[in-house]
């Protein structure tokens, strides 16, 4: 039987609506090329120095988000329903670009491979390495590696927001302190704590299916004595919750609603790192953040994203 793989033009910004949109829809995974997450080739560093800097060339410049569904599986609704998701989308944020769809049929022995080929080991920060399965990766002295095969779900990390975030938990963090991870996706952000020393990390997101796939990725990489994985939402389902760092790698929309309620589960002189926020809505981000009294200690960005660390004062 045959997939059938479906292609949304987007932007950067939209791309990550669009991507939950159609795993909401039965996706049975997706991927998305960007040209702002391929580094200029001509200031190679570290493993991107063994990327073909012919690759930029050959991506559109539209960004694409891919998708595969089982035709099979009540296509005709999900075909609907995904059409008028990207309706009002399109209505809601004139940003996300056309939101055009194509569709393709894709033989069933190669739907699962056709989004290998855009990944490679991938260092974010100066020690933490993403790697999928199928590459081979030597270590440097320091090395932690983060196993984790993307495009199928809930972040893959191969994604200028989930470096930030990394990086920021590398430079902040100390040994045995306590982090939350606020929409934990895949799991990648609590598994890069735990691997930079984190004492106990609480790993939660309200989609049951990522809390699924968070836990088979922290059971790969083998830190599930330290890290908790509990579905729900941290302000209504972890009451009393506290931490010394809680990161969240979402969209600025939910950032500038969690910047105070979050408050009450960073300890007094804790730090709040988050991410997800295109680089057009960092001042309105800023704001929220200083007007709910964090001290910002650090604001890195790329060309199309924005991270913070903010610390909550004593």
């Amino acid at each position: 039987m045959d997939w059938i793989e479906m292609i949304v033009h987007t932007t950067t910004a939209g791309a990550d609506a669009v991507s939950f949109l159609m795993m909401e829809n039965g996706a049975g995974g997706t991927m998305t090329e960007d040209r702002a997450d391929i580094p200029d080739p001509s200031k190679p560093s570290g493993i991107w120095e063994i990327i073909d800097p012919k690759l930029l060339e050959r991506m559109p410049e539209d960004v694409l988000v891919h998708a595969w569904f089982d035709p099979a599986d009540r296509w005709s609704q999900r075909l609907e329903a995904l059409q008028r998701g990207l309706d009002r989308l399109r209505e809601q944020y004139p940003g996300y670009g056309t939101l055009r769809l194509e569709s393709k049929s894709i033989p069933n022995e190669n739907w699962g491979e056709n989004w290998k080929q855009f990944y490679h080991p991938l260092r974010a920060g100066k020690h933490l390495v993403i790697k999928p399965s199928w590459e081979a990766f030597s270590p440097q002295p320091g090395d932690h590696v983060i196993e984790l095969d993307p495009g199928m779900a809930f972040g893959s990390g191969y994604h200028d927001t989930t470096a930030l975030c990394l990086g920021l938990l590398e430079e902040y963090m100390q040994p045995g302190d306590r982090v939350i991870d606020v929409g934990t996706g895949s799991g990648i952000l609590a598994i890069g704590a735990a691997m930079l020393g984190a004492g106990d990390v609480l790993a939660i997101d309200i989609d049951p299916d990522a809390v699924r796939v968070a836990r088979q990725n922290i059971e790969t990489n083998g830190v599930g004595d330290r890290i908790r994985v509990q579905e729900g939402n941290l302000l209504d389902q972890a009451e009393g919750a506290q931490c010394d760092i809680c990161v969240a790698n979402i969209i600025a929309d939910i950032v500038l609603g969690f910047a105070v309620p979050l408050k009450a589960h960073i300890r007094p002189d804790g730090l709040f790192i988050c991410s997800g926020i295109i680089l057009e809505r960092q001042e309105e981000v800023r704001k929220a953040l200083l007007d709910a009294g964090y001290e910002i200690l650090s604001a890195p960005v790329t060309p199309e994203w924005a991270a913070f660390c903010a610390r909550r004062p004593k």
